[in-house]
């Protein structure tokens, strides 16, 4: 789903009680830039899936609560207002995401 509206967006509108996947919401995007909202409730990367994206990352939890795993073992545990830069190339998932009210994700991504 994009938005093409221009007047303002509330991030923490409409949101969903229950998902059977994560929602996603393209707020802008141009040629080299893209940010979205994404909604997460208990959502995780399928198991032995791995991200390794030709773009940079930013994101940026607004609500609730995710885990990052990369594949050394090492998990970042993001809550609200914590953000993580995940640079092109670099291996990760979604462990996990909060099962009791949705995670709220402000992600940019950029080449």
């Amino acid at each position: 789903m994009t938005t093409d509206r221009t007047e303002p967006v509330n991030l923490m509108a409409s949101l969903p009680a229950d998902l059977p996947q994560e929602q996603v919401l393209t707020l802008a995007q141009g040629t080299a830039m893209r940010i979205e909202r994404i909604v997460s409730s208990g959502q995780a990367s399928p198991p032995g899936f791995w991200y390794e994206q030709q773009e940079n990352e930013w994101v940026l939890v607004l609500q609730g609560r995710g885990v990052i795993e990369y594949p050394d073992g090492t998990l970042v545990e993001l809550r609200t207002g914590d953000s993580l830069h995940l640079p092109a190339g670099v291996r990760h998932r979604v462990r996990e995401t909060s099962q009791h009210g949705p995670t709220v994700w402000l992600a940019v991504f950029w080449r």
